[in-house]
């Protein structure tokens, strides 16, 4: 169907799925931390500014984590109706891993969403604090459990295979292999400048607007703060993480680099544009910097980077996407770290909140957190091809025997149903973030009751909540 068999139509919709699905863990994980912040800076301060932040982004947190949780449910049941020969050959260990992360980090967040959701006016301050310090500890306990998952995939370790099947021997070599520690702190901090981006757009596009109240500013105020002192962290581990996926996975950093040739003895350059042309075993249109390649890749000027031709064609992954795909992830984060830098350089000149140029760059950053999450996930798992468990199981042999006809329907009624219900629900999301926080002066006075401060917040009716503007001000000067 569509000209590609049922192993590619497989490897499509799983691609799609996981792409939807990965938005919003990134975003539920930074906004979890984000709100413990808030209510600790509130408890500790008093300052109403983080209170009615708190109470803004939770509505949008409490929206996103069920979308989240719908589109992860659909990924889990994928291991089983697309690839049951994975599941079948390696289901004793990434089975457990997922199951520890259902029992440990599911659990918490689902034991403690409701207090953290419904009882600020309902159980103490403290209390209410805990509750959300434990979801967000929930959300990083999941990121740990799914990348230690991912990460055995990539470096399997703590094994043996038995009747053709993979038996876990060593738990805490299972658990912490090789790539684990780099993947997890690579995707954690992303998922904090995802975040972080997502509040400084929506700051920005207040702000752009005429609406600058002091919630707003603490919002951009915070946002850049992140962008600033984690953008250059994030560049620091991706270092990391690449030197260990050299060790590991060399074809995908040759391919990553579009390197093909070390016939000639001389260091790796490192190519900045160029068209990877895996039948002509060359990069075509390439502009290079000639050492640079080893010298990032590396750390010296002298050694060499592997080269896709010193791997069988078979084994090679697809260099065309993954070069393209890790240049777009780099330059997101230059972007990144540029948008920091002047953030401060503006707040040292007491600018950042009236700088047109900036907070457009700011409102135009806002999905360049998700955008880099994106590429680099593409990057990894593309750039692991062939195989679903490196070194072990190819992915042709991973998939199950559907036909293309059958992964054809499935993959099309899942693009209509994912655009329709989660297009809704971004929709939702962005319709909350127009609405904005609302700040200690601009909330009525009252005794409480239905509607009116003493109500749990209700995500699902936020945007409808707020007053007309002519009534409010009615009601403030005592007018009928």
């Amino acid at each position: 169907m569509f000209g590609l068999d049922a192993l590619e139509l497989a490897r499509i919709q799983f691609a799609f799925t996981v792409s939807f699905h990965i938005i919003f863990p990134a975003i539920t994980i930074g906004l979890a931390s984000y709100l413990a912040v808030l209510e600790g800076l509130w408890l500790k301060s008093g300052e109403e500014v983080y209170r009615d932040l708190y109470h803004f982004w939770s509505k949008i947190f409490a929206v996103n984590f069920g979308m989240g949780v719908v589109s992860g449910l659909v990924m889990a049941y994928q291991f089983g109706t697309n690839w049951s020969a994975f599941s079948d050959f390696a289901g004793a260990v990434t089975g457990p891993l997922l199951t520890y992360e259902v029992l440990t980090a599911f659990f918490l967040e689902a034991g403690f969403l409701g207090v953290m959701l419904f009882g600020w006016n309902r159980v103490g301050p403290g209390l209410h604090f805990l509750s959300t310090l434990m979801v967000a500890l929930g959300t990083l306990l999941s990121t740990f459990w799914i990348l230690a998952s991912n990460s055995w995939m990539h470096t399997p370790q703590g094994y043996e295979i038995l009747d053709g099947r993979v038996v876990p021997v060593d738990w805490l070599a299972v658990i912490f292999n090789p790539s684990f520690p780099y993947r997890l702190a690579h995707m954690a901090t992303a998922a904090f400048l995802a975040t972080a981006f997502f509040v400084g757009a929506s700051a920005a596009w207040h702000l752009l607007r005429g609406r600058d109240t002091p919630p707003i500013r603490k919002m951009l105020s915070m946002a850049m703060w992140m962008a600033l002192l984690v953008a250059p962290l994030q560049a620091f581990i991706g270092d990391l993480h690449g030197l260990d996926t050299l060790r590991h996975q060399p074809a995908k950093i040759a391919a990553v680099e579009g390197h093909w040739d070390n016939s000639s003895g001389e260091p790796t350059p490192l190519i900045l544009v160029g068209w990877p042309d895996m039948a002509r075993e060359e990069t075509r249109f390439k502009v290079e910097i000639p050492y640079l390649g080893s010298l990032i890749l590396t750390h010296s000027l002298d050694e060499q980077v592997p080269a896709l031709k010193e791997f069988p064609p078979e084994d090679r992954p697809n260099s065309l996407v993954v070069f393209w795909s890790f240049r777009l992830m780099v330059a997101l984060g230059l972007l990144m770290i540029l948008t920091g830098v002047w953030s401060l350089w503006l707040r040292w000149r007491g600018r950042l909140y009236q700088t047109r140029p900036f907070l457009h760059l700011c409102l135009w950053m806002g999905p360049a957190g998700l955008l880099a999450i994106l590429a680099g996930w593409f990057t990894t798992e593309v750039g692991r091809q062939p195989w679903v468990v490196y070194g072990l199981l190819r992915t042709a042999d991973a998939v199950s025997g559907h036909g293309a006809l059958q992964m054809g329907v499935t993959l099309a009624l899942f693009v209509v149903v994912y655009c329709a219900i989660f297009g809704v629900g971004i929709s939702y999301v962005l319709r909350l973030v127009r609405k904005g926080p609302v700040s200690a002066e601009g909330r009525l006075p009252s005794p409480g009751g239905p509607g009116q401060p003493r109500t749990p917040a209700r995500p699902l009716s936020a945007p409808d909540e707020g007053l007309d503007e002519s009534v409010a001000s009615d009601a403030l000067h005592g007018r009928n």
